[in-house]
């Protein structure tokens, strides 16, 4: 639950001019990778939709006056130097998706970061005044981990938690490389382009993204302030049984690997349950089957399983009832079960200096405005261990995500958006720059 404050009844009024020059874009950006009679996109990172959304990104801020670059794991930054020599705010998210999934998730974080971004660069020009810090906008490369694992890996490459090569290296299931796909599209940039180490260092980072959740629209909140992500433990398991045919072997004899994969994608689900109703939540992502075929008892299934939670202590029980599982699956059936992969964090709060800026301008714009955990991991979950960060919500119609039918009102976005310029606004005068 969200703490909530203030009124959601947002007096936006006539749509002024800018309003609508920041819906106009969204319907612009919405087509690319637009799934076909739906309101919903596939864009995945590196695809061809990718890369025409990212072009028309390009030409959108280019039109502005920011510089674009791009650094050489692909992530793509729109700068503009109003202090020279000083270092930038960053606002941004990702833009691309998950396979056949809404337009919002992330794409509405990188649209409102520019506009946010136009809007505060606008108001300095009519001034004359220099901030103290300069302005940059993000799309990191492949958040969603959808086409290449890990997720959130421009972010990580940026931030120096993944090494370049290794993300360059890894390959989608078809075997493409992320350093030949960026290559394709003209997006493998270079190594000096921005960020640690280049000359233009980040001083704080902002990023709004719609919730993913249906706790603020339940509540009435129209800004939501995130103050922690949820602890989750991952995990890649091989289950490893004996090929035989489906139909003459004996089901006595069979060592069947995806009888013993479905049992830990059951037991998953039946976990949740043994624990207090939202403590837990556990997924089973995605299954690779081999030698996949209709007459033939599967060898080997690769499978990604993740538990997540805002309790430590559930987590690590959850994990041990799982472990138990995986004992009693590779006696019964009689398959070997393997952890390939294996990472996980505690509960992760985020900087409540910027909790606290965000909920004095959730005021000052009247906004309903309340604390807000987040169980999706964003970009903001690795910059805001380099730098001072603020993470905001708006809300998502019914929770609904990564889904066709993921929908965010209109009138949340601008409030988003009116909110966004006012927190980008506070950062370049120096707020939370040490």
């Amino acid at each position: 639950m969200v703490e909530s404050r203030g009124s959601r009844g947002i007096a936006i009024g006539e749509t002024g001019v800018a309003d609508e020059a920041f819906l106009a874009d969204w319907s612009a950006l919405s087509g690319f990778g637009a799934v076909a009679g739906t309101n919903g996109v596939e864009r995945q990172a590196a695809s061809v939709a990718d890369g025409e959304q990212r072009s028309w990104f390009a030409a959108l801020l280019e039109a502005r006056g920011f510089t674009v670059v791009r650094d050489r794991i692909g992530n793509q930054f729109g700068l503009l130097e109003l202090s020279p020599g000083a270092p930038y705010v960053i606002a941004g998210s990702h833009l691309d998706s998950q396979p056949t999934a809404g337009r919002f998730d992330g794409a509405y974080g990188v649209l409102a970061a520019a506009h946010a971004c136009f809007r505060v660069a606008e108001e300095l020009r009519a001034t004359g005044r220099a901030p103290r810090l300069n302005l940059a906008v993000a799309n990191w490369f492949n958040e969603e981990g959808s086409r290449f694992k890990p997720s959130m890996m421009g972010s990580s490459v940026f931030t120096g938690k993944l090494q370049l090569e290794v993300a360059l290296a890894t390959t989608d299931p078809r075997g493409v490389s992320v350093r030949e796909a960026l290559a394709g599209l003209g997006e493998l940039g270079e190594e000096d382009a921005f960020g640690p180490g280049t000359g233009r260092e980040a001083a704080s980072y902002a990023e709004i993204h719609v919730q993913q959740g249906r706790s603020m629209e339940e509540d009435g909140v129209t800004i939501g302030l995130v103050h922690a992500t949820w602890a989750a433990h991952k995990f890649g398991f091989r289950v490893t049984g004996e090929q035989a045919h489906s139909g003459s072997a004996l089901m006595a004899d069979r060592r069947d690997a995806l009888l013993g994969a479905a049992r830990l994608v059951v037991a998953a689900r039946e976990l949740a349950d043994e624990f207090e109703t939202g403590a837990l939540h556990t997924a089973c992502g995605e299954l690779n089957v081999y030698p996949n075929s209709p007459v033939v008892v599967a060898s080997e299934v690769e499978l990604l399983l993740d538990l997540r939670s805002p309790s430590r202590e559930v987590i690590e029980l959850a994990r041990e009832k799982l472990m138990a599982v995986v004992d009693r699956v590779r006696a019964e059936d009689r398959v070997g079960i393997e952890i390939t992969a294996e990472h996980a964090w505690d509960q992760n709060p985020y900087p409540e200096a910027g909790v606290a800026l965000a909920q004095r301008v959730a005021d000052d714009l009247g906004l309903a405005h309340g604390r807000v955990m987040t169980v999706a991991g964003h970009d903001s979950t690795n910059m805001k261990d380099l730098v001072p960060t603020v993470m905001l919500f708006v809300p998502s119609v019914n929770g609904v995500s990564h889904n066709l039918d993921e929908y965010t009102r209109d009138e949340d976005l601008l409030a988003g958006l009116r909110h966004l310029t006012a927190v980008v606004r506070s950062l370049a005068d120096g707020a939370l720059a040490g």
